[in-house]
């Protein structure tokens, strides 16, 4: 209804403008007119009298206007003057030329040049008429084809309404696109991607809680096991009390291990829900990059950076960032040998910004998913919500995370990948 109201808006404003330059052009046309025919009898005819007395019936008859020699008293204005009015039932244009005063008399005589038009403005008021009607046949059309365009356009989002409304986190479904117009296609393809990251959030979030008791659940039966051995003992001496407690702190530090990464989790969730900031991201990860030293010295690695461009100006959140690029370079140093090292490098590629840590370590396995909650190499002595997490931030910052291992030689790579726009260098 608005899109019709619209066009028929913009249809009376575009007809309004139409009669106006119509309207116009035929007033100008018939003062143009009179004006040509007064300059040529001025030039034809040097005495007026003596043309309006011989000539009045032959200017008539070729020119079709009527002349007449006409007087004002000496206190009227004497100027020349165009004017058009109604008489009988027709319609005129009359201009007036002073052409000399009597001296005897002082009335000033003008000549009078008349001239009929009453048929150009019927044809006007015709063709007035005919924009009318023209107009409101097309807003007739305009309103049905409205009509027509509202229904064609609201029926696809009533079939998308009545999909979504049937789901919930148990029935996520993606959408059948072939009922769809192909305009809609883009819009149900979105959609469906957006179905999917919730499926695969879902999946890990119902893994993640039953890892987590699963988990703890094992240093748990551990502690129980541990103290119900030592308690069937009647005489338990010193150590084996001693040896009971030491298990259960090193059972209580892994449920601690577990239970901050849970709590770890709740923050990346925290942060994702944060304003983005505009910063230079090149500047925010140099700030970084000394810390990250700092750590590969500490375990006797090697840590090499280089970021380019020199300055990213770009909008997100920076603590996401930042907990994608510390997992990859945490990850990388856990499982590079001594004196091994790691690299870091951006770059901009394709429109794409694009982070990769290369490490020296023994690479990753292709046959689990990396990415799911409590998932772990062997070697890791790690929870395994690491990557989860950085998955999770990788998605709440519309980017893409990747894990391969390198052909060359022994290692992984680690790929954070954005799409940019609005680059400021």
């Amino acid at each position: 209804m608005q899109l019709s109201v619209a066009m028929a808006t913009l249809l009376i404003f575009f007809s309004t403008i139409l009669y106006s330059y119509i309207s116009y052009s035929v007033n100008k046309q018939l003062e143009d007119s009179i004006i040509k025919h007064a300059n040529y009898l001025f030039a034809t005819y040097p005495n007026i009298e003596q043309m309006v007395d011989t000539q009045k019936e032959v200017i008539k008859e070729t020119l079709n206007v009527e002349v007449a020699i006409g007087r004002l008293p000496n206190s009227m204005p004497f100027l020349t003057s165009l004017r058009r009015y109604n008489e009988l039932n027709s319609d005129y244009i009359e201009l007036r030329i002073p052409y000399k005063t009597n001296k005897i008399t002082n009335e000033h005589q003008y000549l009078s040049i008349k001239g009929n038009v009453t048929q150009q403005l019927k044809v006007k008021a015709q063709v007035y008429q005919g924009i009318i009607f023209i107009s409101i046949i097309t807003m007739g059309i305009i309103i049905i084809y409205a009509f027509f365009i509202s229904n064609m356009l609201t029926t696809p989002i009533k079939i998308l309404t009545a999909n979504l409304y049937k789901m919930d986190e148990t029935t996520i479904k993606t959408i059948n696109t072939n009922n769809l117009p192909t305009e809609f296609r883009p819009l149900a393809k979105t959609i469906n991607n957006l179905f999917m990251r919730i499926q695969n959030f879902i999946k890990y979030k119902k893994e993640l809680f039953i890892g987590s008791a699963h988990e703890l659940k094992t240093p748990l039966a551990v502690m129980k096991t541990k103290n119900q051995v030592t308690l069937m003992k009647k005489n338990s001496s010193k150590e084996e009390l001693i040896e009971a407690v030491k298990q259960n702190i090193i059972s209580i530090d892994e449920m601690n291990k577990i239970v901050s990464s849970i709590l770890e989790f709740g923050r990346a969730e925290g942060a994702q829900l944060e304003n983005p900031e505009t910063i230079d991201v090149i500047k925010y990860l140099n700030e970084k990059m000394n810390e990250f030293k700092i750590l590969a010295n500490s375990q006797n690695k090697k840590f090499d950076y280089e970021l380019l461009p020199a300055t990213l100006i770009l909008k997100l959140q920076p603590m996401l960032l930042l907990q994608i690029v510390q997992n990859f370079v945490q990850n990388a140093l856990k499982f590079t040998p001594d004196d091994k090292s790691v690299f870091l490098k951006s770059e901009i590629k394709n429109g794409f910004f694009i982070i990769t840590v290369t490490d020296e370590g023994c690479g990753i396995s292709t046959n689990k998913d990396i990415f799911a909650p409590f998932v772990r190499s062997e070697k890791s002595s790690g929870v395994g919500l690491g990557l989860f997490l950085a998955k999770s931030a990788s998605e709440a910052l519309g980017a893409e995370i990747s894990l391969s291992n390198r052909e060359s030689k022994n290692g992984a790579i680690a790929m954070f990948k954005m799409k940019i726009r609005d680059i400021k260098k």
